[in-house]
């Protein structure tokens, strides 16, 4: 397989209040699909494991510290400009509030409302309602 066609390993981080609530953070000018929301999260540098990537990621760009998260599911996505394989995880636990330090947007959402959304993460928001109001009587 040639260098140019492996998929870019990105981790992504779901932050999740007690009442089931995400954040999502919309991508900044500048980047492909700037506008677009998503969930926070970044490229695998060599030689780090997802989860330390992930940690890295929120502390960078959202001057949050994840104490704990479970890996949940993963994806593989081929945009125009990059193939990606997303590896999702949950953070019930996390230190700080998120803070904008990348310029960018971010919400706190409980029935997604936020447009446009960026296309690999359509399908993972009915997931994640499932997992979300499992308990709820929802």
């Amino acid at each position: 397989m040639s260098e140019a066609k492996r998929p870019i390993d990105v981790a992504v981080g779901i932050l999740m209040r007690p009442n089931g609530d995400v954040l999502l953070g919309q991508r900044p000018e500048g980047k492909p699909y700037a506008g677009y929301w998503e969930f926070p999260g970044g490229k695998v540098e060599p030689d780090e494991s997802i989860l330390a990537a992930l940690k890295r990621e929120f502390v960078e760009e959202l001057g949050v510290e994840i104490e704990s998260a479970e890996e949940w599911c993963g994806v593989e996505h081929v945009y125009p400009h990059a193939h990606v394989r997303l590896h999702f995880f949950i953070s019930r636990d996390w230190r700080g509030e998120p803070q904008s330090l990348e310029g960018q947007a971010f919400a706190w959402q409980g029935s997604v409302g936020v447009t446009p959304l960026l296309p690999a993460t359509i399908p993972l928001l009915e997931w994640l309602d499932q997992l979300r109001y499992a308990g709820s009587g929802r």
